[in-house]
């Protein structure tokens, strides 16, 4: 398996594949970067061999994302030889972004192996997401995709809308390609007792986990706070930000500017007990990504985490987001703070309809979106690799990823 943009299994819905190839009886190997509390070249955890390299630096930039890929993708290489060598492999399963990891598995497929595409992000949306145009680079992007999709055996989906790129944008057979949910994982996500003193002496707090970069919203969040403190007069009301990126400074700087830095913590990015505490003491969940193409079609991992957790949203009114979350949510108008600010403080005035927003999102997790449900389907896709072999493989676990 090889990854980008994050170690594992730090990495959530990777390592819930990989884990789930294991269980399956596959050998799973994976390749990533290092991380905070992940700086090993290698280690062994659970049976998956996590092989890892050093990367100079996270792109902000054409220039810097240019040097981030090239890197990711010279060490990706060196490490899949290595494996090869070492333990063998059957399938390159790559997960972008970068759209770049179609090279290594069309080198490996002239070698017999298999190519499985993870289609965790919508490039060239994401490209327009952060720097608002459709130029040379944003072909490029497309370009890429497309040739990714070819070069694949089969591809995996996150949501039908992604689907529907693989197959109209990509040119994918849709008989090859599977729609495998991220979905969360309720013996890792727990419901704990409440801590109080993360509320920082106020009566409320607000939660949010997640990335902290251009398209996730976090400036409209910081107005949306900005209103309930200084235009609503609101201030019994806390928030918990979790997550780390490129924009964290820029955010933090943008709290002091609009006077609301004391009503806010940023944790950067935490190990999941931290993570866990904020969003259990929180009594409201926020998802602010910004209304565009990108965000519209993908699916949050964070909205399935707060409704794991029991936990009412407010968030902008994105087909995914709404798909996901349906009565577990409130649906501001498209990056409106304001708008947003009013359905966070209308909930947190409320506590039977929290309670009750929050126990159909826990329930709606347990009956139909929790992982459990999507591995199936995962060992579906797998089996579509080889046809011919496809009652055997997963008993026999003669296959490595």
């Amino acid at each position: 398996m090889l990854v980008e943009n994050l170690p594992s299994p730090f990495d959530r819905r990777v390592w819930q594949e990989a884990t789930a190839l294991r269980d399956a009886g596959y050998a799973v190997a994976i390749i990533c970067p290092t991380g905070p509390g992940f700086e090993s070249c290698f280690e062994e955890v659970d049976g998956i061999a996590i092989y890892r390299y050093d990367l100079p630096t996270e792109g902000e930039g054409a220039l810097g994302y240019a040097i981030e890929y090239s890197v990711a993708l010279v060490n990706t290489s060196l490490l899949a030889w290595r494996v090869l060598l070492t333990r063998g492999f059957d399938v390159i399963h790559a997960c972008n972004p970068p759209d770049l990891f179609f090279l290594i598995g069309g080198f490996f497929r002239l070698l017999g192996k298999k190519f499985v595409f993870d289609h965790h992000d919508i490039n060239p949306e994401l490209y327009e997401a952060k720097f608002g145009r459709r130029d040379f680079f944003w072909k490029l992007m497309v370009w890429l995709e497309r040739l990714t999709f070819r070069t694949a055996d089969i591809s995996i989906a996150t949501n039908e809308s992604y689907r529907r790129i693989a197959v109209e944008r990509g040119g994918m057979d849709p008989d090859r390609v599977f729609v495998v949910r991220s979905g969360p994982s309720l013996d890792r996500l727990r419901v704990l007792p409440p801590q109080p003193s993360l509320k920082q002496g106020r009566a409320h707090l607000v939660g949010y986990v997640g990335v902290m970069g251009r398209q996730e919203g976090i400036d409209l969040l910081l107005r949306a706070v900005r209103s309930i403190v200084h235009d609503r007069g609101r201030r019994d009301i806390h928030f918990g930000l979790v997550g780390g990126g490129t924009s964290l400074e820029e955010m933090k700087t943008l709290a002091r500017e609009l006077g609301v830095a004391d009503y806010v913590t940023f944790t950067g990015r935490v190990p999941d007990a931290q993570l866990l505490a904020m969003l259990n003491t929180a009594e409201v969940c926020v998802n602010p990504d910004v209304a565009n193409e990108m965000n519209d079609k993908s699916t949050m991992n964070k909205i399935m985490e707060y409704m794991a957790l029991g936990k009412p949203i407010v968030q902008f009114d994105l087909a995914e987001g709404r798909f996901s979350a349906q009565d577990a949510s409130l649906y501001a108008r498209r990056n409106d703070p304001d708008d947003m600010a009013a359905k966070i403080v209308e909930l947190i005035d409320d506590p039977a309809r929290r309670a009750a927003m929050g126990a159909y999102g826990r329930r709606r997790v347990e009956n139909e979106l929790e992982w459990r449900y999507e591995v199936p389907k995962l060992r579906a896709a797998y089996r579509a690799l080889w046809p011919r072999a496809a009652r055997a493989l997963p008993r026999t676990g003669s296959a490595a990823s």
